[in-house]
């Protein structure tokens, strides 16, 4: 027998996970090649209806006629009306929502997921690895983080992309260095000549990087080679399992786990995570499929 419906809130039926409400495009910005941040807001009937999330949840988004798409939250959770995602246009549905424009409509569903481990994470070193558009889903931390400084230890950003034109959020990257209080090292896999910064693959960095690994937690998101190396490069340096945490948000479609497209083994990552400490998916990790 199906178990009974659940019973409304304060006399309100609690909305269905599957049917999206309707923001607008806000603002459109291109932040590299193929890549596109959309400013999203919600109207409220009165105003802009506040969306409340984590760093490291994700949205999805439903471009009415072609079809939807999980997107990680890339803006600063600190102001819930403005909803912020950066895409890359590399299918239907992300080609779609990249030629969006001010005023058109995207339905939205969210937020879903576990996020970044910000509570952990206070009292300690805090290490950011980032790979390509993974940059996108570790902005929301990085916004908490500089919001209570005070709470943290040492904060290290390690970011490397395919080249120079590929950084993403550049002008950021620039003022976050100015403020004298963070680690920042980035790097290209190539460049010419006019490139004067590092050349080669971001976990690299990690051995030259300055943190205290006994009191260190490390936040990973990037293409899932990258994420193997990094976490064998942090191991190196001396963190253990349960201070690593990454991102496995590809692969999801439903948000619920409903459909299995992101099932691996006993886990869903739409579900489950997308953020995981790194001995909870440490056999998943090794399997090729990933």
């Amino acid at each position: 027998m199906a178990p009974p419906p659940e019973p409304p809130v304060h006399g309100r039926t609690p909305p269905d996970p599957m049917v999206p409400c309707v923001a607008r495009v806000r603002r459109r910005r291109r932040d590299a090649p193929q890549v596109w941040t959309l400013d999203l807001e919600v109207d409220g009937g009165d105003g802009t209806k506040n969306f409340p999330f984590a760093p490291g949840q994700f949205n999805m988004l439903t471009v009415f006629g072609v079809g939807e798409v999980p997107i990680s939250l890339s803006g600063d959770p600190a102001k819930p009306g403005c909803l912020v995602h950066t895409v890359r246009a590399v299918g239907a549905v992300s080609d779609a929502l990249a030629r969006l424009g001010p005023g058109d409509p995207v339905g939205l569903r969210g937020p879903f997921g576990a996020g970044w481990p910000m509570t952990e994470a206070a009292g300690r070193d805090v290490v950011i690895v980032a790979g390509g558009l993974g940059l996108a889903p570790l902005r929301p931390a990085l916004y908490q983080l500089f919001a209570g400084r005070a709470r943290y230890g040492k904060i290290v950003l390690l970011y490397g992309a395919r080249s120079p034109d590929d950084i993403l959020f550049r002008r950021e990257i620039e003022s976050w260095r100015r403020r004298l209080d963070i680690e920042i090292e980035v790097t290209v896999d190539h460049a010419s000549s006019v490139w004067h910064g590092h050349v080669g693959v971001v976990t690299t960095l990690i051995s030259r990087a300055d943190f205290d690994p006994l009191h260190a937690i490390a936040l990973v998101c990037g293409p899932e080679v990258m994420m193997r190396f990094a976490i064998t490069a942090l191991r190196h340096s001396g963190l253990d399992d349960q201070s690593i945490y990454l991102s496995m948000e590809r692969n999801m479609k439903c948000a619920i786990g409903f459909c299995g497209h992101c099932q691996f083994g006993p886990v869903f990552v739409c579900r489950d995570g997308p953020v995981f400490r790194h001995d909870r998916v440490q056999s998943l990790l090794a399997l090729k499929e990933i």
